[in-house]
């Protein structure tokens, strides 16, 4: 399952993402927010970031209008590694050597097309389990405390 969360910057954004999911039948559960009403990311990031970091689901996306302070929230959640991409190759290389549980993008920043292509990217490229990236990774968990 795919936790969900956008400000009113990213519900059009978050619109397309579910609109793939819907269409690949991937399960999602979106936290946030609802309409276009003015509203704080930080809520909706972060309860994406906890569903992902709880287990309740495998993988995140949140979107702002930027993806900057989104992502800023998503990562100060222990246990999430959120990534902010704009194009899919940063995406690939995020799961291939970071292992990044939670995709960030800005709504306001990319195309329709783009996100899908983000999207389908993030979403089914394997960490690589190479040696030096799982080394990496651990060394950040142990940043956290």
């Amino acid at each position: 399952m795919i936790a969900l969360g956008s400000d009113h910057g990213g519900y059009d954004c978050k619109q397309v993402v579910i609109a793939y999911l819907e269409e690949k039948g991937i399960e999602y559960k979106d936290f946030g927010t609802y309409d276009k009403d003015s509203c704080d990311y930080p809520v909706f990031g972060k309860k994406a970031a906890e569903a992902v970091a709880s287990g309740e689901c495998e993988k995140g996306i949140v979107i702002c209008t930027t993806g900057i302070g989104i992502s800023i929230v998503a990562n100060k959640v222990k246990g999430i590694r959120c990534a902010l991409c704009s194009e899919p190759h940063s995406a690939r290389l995020t799961r291939e050597h970071n292992d990044a549980n939670v995709l960030a993008m800005g709504g306001a920043l990319i195309g329709p097309d783009m996100v899908v292509d983000i999207v389908d990217t993030f979403l089914n490229t394997p960490f690589s389990g190479l040696e030096k990236h799982s080394r990496r990774i651990s060394e950040i968990t142990d940043m956290e405390g």
